[in-house]
């Protein structure tokens, strides 16, 4: 009985659907909801962008099974990647792709290592979340797959979006 000991409650990181507070008032308040964001993997060399789901929790189809460091060189020879953080929201006229922030990857299958910055990853979610549009660095082919994915996936939202995002993937 002396090993015993109460154990706290452990407060991880929650991915709460809809509204938070949802009448009630208690556990989860004040807490991001993130059902409006979604990661968008740009494939440089394949020309293609898919919505991965997994790479919310750094567990994507690209990152599963590599070692990430900070070293570029750890990963030489891998292929380019961007993770996209695409948040939706809505205005009088409709549905619109509110924020979009790029951050870089490599992975070196071959190697099983990958190179990306953790905290810029998290910090440009927060950005995007924050509806802010940085895109400015991405390479123009990549540019151009990531708008042409927008567009192909809602053209409507993407007419909606504001004229910067269309003028920095232009």
């Amino acid at each position: 009985m002396a090993n015993e000991e109460k154990s706290k409650p452990k407060m991880g990181f929650t991915i709460i659907k809809n509204d938070p507070t949802d009448g009630h008032k208690g556990f989860g308040i004040g807490s991001l909801s993130l059902e409006n964001v979604s990661p968008v993997i740009v494939d440089v060399t394949e020309g293609t962008a898919v919505v991965d789901i997994g790479a919310m929790h750094a567990k994507s189809e690209v990152e599963r099974g590599i070692k990430f460091t900070m070293n570029r060189e750890d990963s030489a020879g891998g292929k380019d990647y961007w993770l996209v953080w695409v948040t939706i929201d809505h205005k009088e006229s409709g549905a619109y792709f509110a924020g979009v922030t790029a951050c870089e990857m490599v992975v070196n299958r071959e190697k099983r290592r990958g190179y990306k910055i953790l905290a810029d990853h998290v910090n440009k979610m927060d950005k995007s979340m924050k509806r802010h549009i940085i895109v400015d660095h991405m390479d123009e082919a990549s540019k151009k797959i990531l708008a042409d994915f927008l567009k192909s996936h809602n053209e409507e939202m993407w007419n909606n979006s504001e004229e910067k995002l269309r003028q920095d993937l232009a």
